[in-house]
């Protein structure tokens, strides 16, 4: 049975963020919330918390997972981000967006897609994801919490807990969130291709 905690949207107590940040470490997988809606989070490097969140998931090899990370200083290390990527990251991030790109080294290759050995970065605009991140001290392997059969993110931590409880370690109940999942923009070919609209505004990209 997996833990719930119930953590300050706007302050979040640092003693619950530092036990969240314990259990990614022990290698669990962690149910929190993000500015479109809630993500399964893991660490970077845990094959088996990945093994775990596909299967909730039920998604393919050539689904584009994402780096959560706390902000743009992180993201070149894990990315091939060009000058006009960078100035689009610059003024669109932290938000709801998913950026495509092609992965560096540093990134498993487990998490980047088969065909095109991408990964997509995220940089959220949630007060209490960041703290996570922060706290963690690295990217953290995520994707939008989206139930199989379903088209839109999970956005009730109470009925996320009748679902998951026994399926994740961690449920962070940060709030009732917006259900949208992120828009996902692709810059790994050097063009903007808008892949998919949600939550962010696609009119800078067109």
């Amino acid at each position: 049975m997996s833990q719930f905690f119930y953590v300050h949207e706007e302050n979040p107590q640092q003693r619950l963020i530092n036990q969240a940040v314990n259990v990614l470490k022990q290698g669990g997988v962690v149910v929190y919330p993000t500015d479109s809606g809630y993500a399964l989070g893991c660490m970077l490097g845990d094959k088996n918390a990945m093994t775990r969140i596909t299967r909730i998931r039920q998604i393919e090899s050539d689904h584009n997972f994402s780096l959560m990370c706390r902000d743009q200083s992180e993201l070149a290390n894990y990315a091939r981000v060009d000058n006009q990527a960078f100035r689009l990251l610059k003024h669109n991030t932290p938000g709801p967006y998913t950026f495509i790109f092609k992965a560096t080294k540093e990134v498993p290759k487990r998490l980047q897609n088969d065909k095109k050995k991408t990964i997509g970065i995220r940089v959220p605009d949630n007060v209490i994801a960041l703290a996570l991140l922060e706290a963690l001290g690295e990217p953290m392997m995520s994707t939008s919490l989206i139930l199989p059969g379903e088209e839109f993110t999970e956005s009730d931590p109470e009925h996320i807990r009748d679902i998951l409880e026994h399926s994740v370690d961690l449920i962070i109940h940060g709030g009732y969130l917006g259900e949208k999942p992120t828009t996902v923009i692709d810059l790994s070919e050097g063009e903007i291709e808008v892949v998919r609209e949600g939550a962010g505004d696609v009119t800078p990209f067109l």
